[in-house]
């Protein structure tokens, strides 16, 4: 089933995608210094059976543009990969060193944009560049039920593939949105270290959220 638009948007960029110059600079410098990670635009992760499809914003520049798996090597995969084998939706072991140890089990993790920007910091263009590809990938996801935006640019990215108004789905941890013609989009709070490190966000309150969005039924 087609939940966007009945284009035909690629779900996956190639790893040298080219489109964004000043991304494709910061890789390319990246690759100079670190010949040895990934250095690209990371695919997503998880099997095309999924029916939640977890949306980050970017790779980390340590992270996933390092081991070319989304939040795997930083902090924030630090929480959700336990997370998500805890409630059954990966199986194996989360380590860093063996990405081949763990398997998502009915979701997928994505990023709104495939490629490390400098500082963490992206334009509202490179975003919008990215955003076909995102469209393409939900539309590749045949059982696709459920959304879970990590953050709130997650979120907003969202809300300009859907083409809805922000202020009718205002981002709120533990949100639970009913997308007209699409799939429950549920919020949370980044799980980056200012977040977890302050107590903003628990792992009993990530985790009560990533339950709430498996729990979304055919």
């Amino acid at each position: 089933m087609t939940l966007i638009a009945p284009h035909a948007n690629q779900p996956e960029p190639a790893a040298d995608c080219p489109l964004c110059p000043r991304l494709v600079e910061f890789r390319n410098d990246n690759q100079t210094v670190h010949p040895d990670w990934f250095n690209g635009a990371v695919p997503s992760f998880g099997p095309e059976s999924a029916r939640l499809l977890i949306v980050g914003l970017a790779p980390g520049l340590k992270g996933a543009n390092r081991t070319s798996r989304p939040f795997l090597g930083d902090h924030a995969g630090d929480l959700l990969y336990p997370t998500l084998l805890k409630v059954g939706l990966a199986r194996g072991t989360h380590d860093v060193d063996r990405p081949e140890a763990l398997r998502l089990v009915d979701c997928m993790i994505t990023n709104a944009v495939r490629c490390v920007p400098p500082q963490n910091k992206l334009t509202s263009l490179e975003v919008k560049t990215c955003r076909p590809f995102l469209i393409g990938r939900m539309d590749a996801l045949p059982r696709l039920r459920a959304l879970l935006a990590i953050g709130r640019i997650a979120h907003d990215s969202l809300m300009d593939v859907f083409d809805l108004k922000k202020r009718d789905f205002p981002f709120a941890h533990g949100a639970r949105h009913e997308l007209p013609n699409g799939p429950i989009l549920f919020d949370t709070f980044h799980c980056s270290r200012l977040n977890t490190n302050t107590g903003r966000l628990t792992p009993e309150m990530f985790e009560a959220v990533v339950v709430a969005a498996a729990s979304v039924k055919d």
